[in-house]
């Protein structure tokens, strides 16, 4: 009995780049095209509704870029949807692979490389994939912002708009002018991809913005708080007094 045909959703803001993979697949009779997208927002939404085998997914895009498209949509414990990067830029191609990509396809790109790309999914998905990991940024390049996701709706998040991040177990709450937006993300590896100039642990529970700082005084408790233009109070520990104190360049 046949195999049922993988499904493939493909994604890129340029219409003539969708059109060549749409080509290249006409000669692939195992699959087939769920949905096309123009750029990210719509990428989250066509996998969410089709939960294809297969993404073809560009990297700069307009609104989401592809790393972030690739953190918010839900892949299974196998990887499911295999992912192959389709872009005309190589500096990605490291975050890319620790995002468990299968495949990086270099714009321009013959054939017998998109094949080779293609085989790779199907013996990635044929194998039940690995482990899964989230993109954050690029190495040695600090997030500029940071997106969530609630439902089908995505918030981007400029990191200069967040007042402060507080742990809740495996999630985090960001709170930015008033709201709050959870997402799945340890307080540690956020810590480690915002701009360290900008934001600052406080507290084992606690990241803030140092823009959104007015004063640090001391509690009734005996500790130190940290109060927030807008009137916040925010608890700080003793290691996070010392790391104040060295960003702020007070004794």
């Amino acid at each position: 009995m046949p195999s049922p045909p993988l499904g493939a959703v493909l994604v890129d803001d340029e219409p003539l780049a969708r059109s060549l993979v749409r080509q290249l697949l006409a000669a692939h009779p195992d699959i087939r095209i769920l949905a096309e997208c123009a750029n990210g927002f719509e990428a989250i939404r066509a996998v969410a509704e089709t939960n294809p085998d297969i993404l073809f997914l560009d990297v700069q895009m307009p609104q989401l870029d592809g790393l972030e498209v690739l953190e918010l949509i839900d892949r299974d414990a196998a990887g499911r949807p295999a992912v192959i990067f389709v872009t005309a830029y190589d500096q990605y191609a490291l975050k890319a692979f620790d995002a468990n990509a299968v495949d990086y396809l270099l714009k321009p790109f013959d054939r017998a490389r998109f094949d080779r790309a293609l085989e790779r999914a199907r013996t990635r998905l044929a194998a039940g994939g690995g482990p899964v990991a989230l993109p954050l940024a690029p190495r040695g390049m600090p997030l500029a912002r940071v997106v969530v996701k609630d439902g089908v709706t995505v918030t981007v998040l400029p990191v200069e708009k967040i007042d402060y991040v507080k742990a809740e177990d495996d999630y985090v709450l960001l709170f930015s002018g008033g709201r709050n937006h959870i997402k799945k993300q340890t307080l540690a590896s956020l810590e480690d991809a915002l701009p360290r100039e900008r934001f600052v642990r406080i507290h084992r529970s606690y990241l803030l913005n140092l823009d959104r700082l007015a004063r640090v005084e001391g509690s009734v408790a005996g500790g130190s708080m940290a109060v927030l233009i807008d009137g916040t109070s925010l608890p700080v520990s003793r290691a996070g007094a010392q790391r104040l104190r060295a960003l702020l360049g007070s004794p």
